[in-house]
């Protein structure tokens, strides 16, 4: 079992920044896939970022078109953390965001929440305009 705490959300304006972070423990692994996925008011969740290892010390982050070059994610294996760092944030950013882990490595189905094996319990951004 892997158990993910994420924190870091928060009321901003729009432009902002704001930093999100996914605390792992249990049987977690440098190997897993690790993402991000975001959930709005009377919406499906939907993904935001992943970072797959690709082998070695190197790992790939794949992103949503909707905050390709505005966020970017990273992860601290020795701390067992995920980090989203988010920039320029609008409106529509608005929602409920979730860390997510998976069992294993891979690209395959990156962007579908059923592929996640285990979940935050989602941290409120709000983005005033």
């Amino acid at each position: 079992q892997v158990q993910l705490v994420e924190s870091g959300g928060g009321l901003v304006q729009g432009g902002d920044s704001l930093r999100l972070s996914c605390a792992a423990s249990g049987r977690t692994s440098s190997s897993y896939t690790m993402g991000w996925f975001r959930q709005a008011p009377g919406k499906e969740r939907e993904f935001v970022a992943a970072t797959v290892w690709t082998g070695g010390n190197t790992y790939y982050a794949y992103y949503a078109d909707s905050v390709k070059g505005r966020f970017a994610i990273s992860r601290d294996n020795a701390k067992s953390t995920v980090a989203l760092q988010m920039n320029n944030l609008k409106p529509e950013d608005t929602a409920v965001y979730y860390c997510a882990a998976r069992g294993h490595s891979g690209y395959r189905d990156i962007e579908r929440s059923l592929a996640y094996d285990y979940w935050g319990q989602g941290t409120q951004v709000t983005v005033s305009s």
